[in-house]
């Protein structure tokens, strides 16, 4: 029986566990406007158990992402366990699951990535919608520098309401998760140049609340983050993800 069901799939010559780990990809691949990487393996034991959607788990490992908003991603890796899968929507091409499940995950984002994605159109509205007394922020030539210690310095030219020249803001912060979603600026050094010394303090509160990780999460999808590392140009994130619904681009949602 299962040599006739797998010798009918859509993918001739491939198993079963092949055939469910290029869906996988390929729903994964749909998430991103541009992948250097993208590789989703499935284990299943025998590979029977896949006519039943039970998978012993899947590793997912990606490099080099581009998300649809803009945001870069050097490398990103989930480990999931034990999870339930309609095994017919595969033929639909499509990856969904009977019940909600948890993955071990490790996000990269290089200092280069940081700095593409607080200067994409996607943070710039977010940022613009920020106010410092009562006028709204404009926000141009926005850099993040990690530091050898560890620390990282942020540096933008921001403008406040209709005014002709910019403030410099320069300010370097330690950086940590608060509640395990909330990425947070603390430990603050503002300098000694007192120019700009409240807008950066009022920025410093503004980002705490915006860099939310329930605010930038696919939908069906929830990021808990246990540790964060700030060092060799590169900030990585290691903790959970909870997965209620395998996670698709809303537009491919609304169009389904």
């Amino acid at each position: 029986m299962t040599s006739i069901v797998f010798g009918n799939l859509p993918v001739p010559g491939q198993s079963g566990d092949r055939v469910v780990s290029r869906a996988v990809t390929t729903a994964i691949s749909a998430l991103f406007k541009q992948t250097e990487k993208l590789e989703a393996i499935v284990r299943a034991e025998p590979v029977a158990k896949l006519l039943q959607g039970s998978v012993d788990g899947f590793d997912f490992m990606g490099r080099g992402l581009l998300m649809y908003s803009g945001l870069r991603v050097q490398s990103m890796e989930f480990y999931v366990q034990s999870v339930s899968i309609d095994f017919g929507a595969i033929f639909r091409g499509q990856v969904k699951l009977k019940q909600s499940t948890q993955a071990n995950m490790r996000i990269v984002l290089s200092e280069a990535d940081l700095n593409a994605s607080f200067n994409t159109p996607f943070l710039i509205e977010k940022l613009q919608q920020l106010t410092f007394e009562g006028k709204p922020l404009h926000f141009d030539e926005t850099q993040l520098e990690v530091e050898s210690n560890g620390s990282l310095r942020f540096q933008s030219q921001v403008r406040v309401g209709e005014a002709s020249e910019p403030t410099a803001v320069n300010f370097t912060t330690q950086v940590e998760v608060k509640d395990r979603r909330k990425i947070q600026f603390v430990q603050v050094d503002y300098g000694e140049a007192a120019e700009g010394l409240e807008l950066s303090k009022a920025l410093v509160g503004h980002l705490n609340d915006l860099l939310d990780l329930d605010k930038f999460a696919l939908e069906g999808m929830q990021l808990r983050v246990d540790q964060l590392r700030l060092r060799n140009q590169q900030l990585t994130l290691y903790g959970v993800a909870n997965i209620t619904d395998f996670p698709r681009r809303a537009a491919a949602k609304a169009a389904a």
